[in-house]
């Protein structure tokens, strides 16, 4: 019998993703693993279970966007397998999980999906002695066991029986080391050895330590039982040495570090890995004097060394934010997580008031944004922030409304809240605010750590800013500069695009123009060098130059001419390529002048397509006297042209008559489409669906019989 959905105190289901990730881990020897859940109101991934390692250690990840470039994140967007073979490919294509987890280890991750439904993904990892390359095997079995998985949740999602998060699988604690005869003996032999030796569960606590190592601790073992050792032991509190502990789980390999117990004493670690915890063997050091300049001193620093590892994680994910849309996902996926802030919402100060530049987790977005337009003199926990540098933390809603009384009439059903002032190049930028579930302490680590965020979120904010204020004018200066609209002739049909580069300011000087003067009208495609607003404005001058010298009925020869003499003139030291095309649909035919110009393509109406190897002259810009010759082409009724810039055909790696071959062959075969339907299918096809290093313009000319 299932459970309808009206039941509220149902049975404890079966834990569905515990079972398949255990099973799963077991079945391939891999050491730890976990499932993420696709969320169904936005593209965000959520770690539902983790197996076989403290979830600590993928905190920086337990919420990542669909778009992060994380294995798990490419796995489910792109529905394939991700492998990882080592610690230097990690390093190559997820840096940022390098980062954070510099150890030898093999990694894979598969979606979690059927043919018509991305449900999650999930990623298991091995110790780095695995082979660098996933057997068939494994490949055959990881993939098998997410499409089983898939299907349950397929099935669950039918039955209205949502599955969400479940307990982490970690190995069952020892129940006791003195249950037999045999235990106790080994206890006793244990005790009697003169080295130190303790064990430590997954968590790194700490479930046996014999009399000498206590004593080399300078701890009784009482103290030490349960406790983490860079907690209880405070000369072991630095970052270094719980690192030495991660490294050993992670790549399930020996490690060892050296330690200093004040006030001179060299004690050396060595750590002992397994799938059920961590043996360590300690010993005083001999002959360490040479080391002593090489090795970390032991003082204070954070009890966590996963608070390091979402620092690290966050401030190379926010290199990475581009504008300020950017920045406030990557704030909600990486730091709402790792501090268990439940909502946020990002402002910017500008003249005089705070302005909500984006919000995440608030039930109602007029919630959030009842904080834009705040006059910054007005009495608020934000401005008091901003206006005073100094971030204000609020425990529980008492305390807040203790100081603030308005806040009574502005509930957003949350028991918490940080005020993190963004101070970027010693001045006010913004004010993050984190709000929390319910009542949240906020002990002073913690505030360290959100204050050393808000530092990193306030630099990325402040360029974003400015990124998204350049992109504004380049955008709008690239559309001022480019035809609006396209008025071919009669007896001519007409489609253009432009694409920009995907690096820089998204602005470039490639161009394109349509002239419809009487009786012949003409065409011009070109590139100016660069991709600035420098190229932009030169490519707008060449434009409304070709069209004044084509108005006052200039021979393509003189245009080309005329346009390289005030290049050069304009003593802009760039230089441009330029096809020019009269155009006489009437009789059939075009007159073309080439200046250092990828060659057109001409599709005959029979669906052969040639490369026009036109005679020409030398770039514009370069010589005052340089002479454009003219070719002739037949345009019958059914030709298509295809005029495009070098940014279309040339990329890195491919060569360009490889790149003219294939774009040749899509020409024949789709190009009696509509020309608008041509146009997207050559840019799809063409480098401009890659990374471009370049921009791109194509404009394409039919001739039709309008007789």
């Amino acid at each position: 019998m299932s459970d309808g959905p009206g039941t509220s105190q149902a049975p404890a289901r079966q834990p569905v993703l515990s079972l398949a990730l255990a099973s799963l881990l077991e079945d391939l020897h891999a050491h730890s693993g976990a499932v993420y859940l696709l969320r169904p109101d936005e593209p965000v991934l959520e770690m539902a279970v983790m197996a076989g390692m403290p979830r600590a250690f993928a905190a920086p990840w337990e919420r990542v966007g669909l778009s992060a470039p994380v294995p798990v994140a490419d796995a489910a967007r792109e529905r394939r397998l991700v492998w990882v073979g080592g610690e230097e490919e990690m390093a190559r294509r997820y840096p940022r999980i390098s980062v954070v987890l510099p150890y030898p280890f093999a990694l894979a991750a598969a979606p979690v999906a059927t043919e018509g439904t991305v449900y999650g993904s999930l990623f298991v990892t091995w110790p780095g002695a695995h082979p660098p390359e996933l057997s068939d095997w494994e490949r055959e079995h990881l993939t098998a066991a997410c499409e089983r998985l898939a299907l349950r949740l397929e099935r669950a999602a039918r039955e209205d029986r949502p599955i969400g998060h479940e307990p982490d699988v970690l190995a069952a604690p020892v129940s006791g080391v003195a249950g037999t005869l045999g235990s106790i003996e080994a206890v006793r032999m244990v005790s009697r050895l003169p080295y130190g030796l303790m064990s430590l569960d997954l968590h790194g606590r700490i479930g046996f330590a014999n009399t000498a190592a206590a004593e080399l601790l300078g701890r009784t073992v009482g103290e030490l039982l349960g406790t983490l050792p860079w907690a209880s032991v405070p000369w072991l509190n630095d970052p270094m040495y719980e690192d030495r502990y991660r490294a050993a789980l992670i790549s399930q390999q020996t490690t060892s570090f050296l330690a200093l117990r004040p006030p001179g004493e060299w004690l050396s670690f060595r750590l002992y890995p397994s799938t059920t915890g961590l043996s360590v063997r300690i010993s005083r050091a001999r002959a360490v004097a040479e080391m002593t300049r090489a090795t970390p001193q032991a003082g204070p620093g954070p009890s966590r060394l996963v608070t390091i590892s979402q620092v690290l994680s966050l401030a190379g994910a926010l290199t990475e934010a581009v504008g300020v849309q950017d920045v406030v996902q990557l704030v909600w996926d990486e730091v709402a997580p790792a501090v268990g802030s439940r909502a946020l919402v990002l402002l910017r100060a500008q003249g005089g008031r705070l302005h909500v530049l984006g919000h995440r987790g608030y039930p109602s977005a007029r919630v959030a944004e009842r904080f834009d337009g705040l006059p910054l003199s007005e009495r608020t926990p934000g401005t008091h922030a901003l206006n005073s540098g100094v971030p204000a933390f609020f425990g529980s809603r008492e305390e807040l409304e203790r100081l603030y009384p308005d806040r009574q009439d502005a509930p957003d059903g949350f028991a918490a809240w940080a005020y993190l002032p963004l101070i970027a190049s010693g001045r006010p930028v913004g004010i993050c605010v984190l709000a929390y579930a319910g009542p949240h302490p906020f002990p002073a680590d913690e505030r360290a750590v959100l204050t050393s965020l808000g530092g990193l979120i306030a630099q990325a904010l402040e360029r974003a800013v400015l990124y998204d204020a350049k992109h504004r004018l380049a955008h709008g200066l690239q559309q001022a500069l480019l035809p609006h609209s396209l008025a071919p002739p009669p007896g001519i049909e007409a489609a253009a695009r432009y694409l920009p580069a995907t690096q820089g300011m998204e602005i470039g000087g490639d161009f394109y123009d349509l002239v419809p003067t009487r009786p012949l009208a003409a065409a011009v495609i070109g590139d100016v060098q660069g991709h600035n607003v420098t190229a932009a404005g030169l490519m707008g001058q060449i434009r409304t130059g070709v069209r004044a010298y084509t108005t006052v009925g200039q021979a393509p020869h003189e245009v080309m001419s005329s346009t390289n003499r005030l290049l050069i003139d304009l003593g802009a030291d760039l230089f441009a390529s330029c096809l020019y095309l009269r155009l006489d649909p009437a009789r059939g035919r075009a007159v073309m002048a080439r200046a250092g110009h990828p060659p057109p393509l001409l599709r005959r109406p029979d669906g052969r397509v040639r490369v026009l190897d036109l005679a020409g002259g030398p770039l514009l810009g370069i010589d005052a006297g340089a002479v454009y010759p003219t070719t002739e082409v037949s345009l019958t009724p059914g030709s298509v042209l295809l005029l495009y810039t070098d940014g279309l055909v040339e990329s890195p790696g491919v060569d360009i008559e490889d790149a003219l071959v294939g774009l040749g062959a899509l020409l024949a075969d789709v190009g009696n489409q509509p020309l608008e339907s041509l146009a997207d299918e050559v840019i799809r096809h063409g480098a401009a669906g890659l990374e471009r290093v370049d921009d791109v313009a194509v404009l394409l000319l039919r001739a039709r019989d309008d007789g």
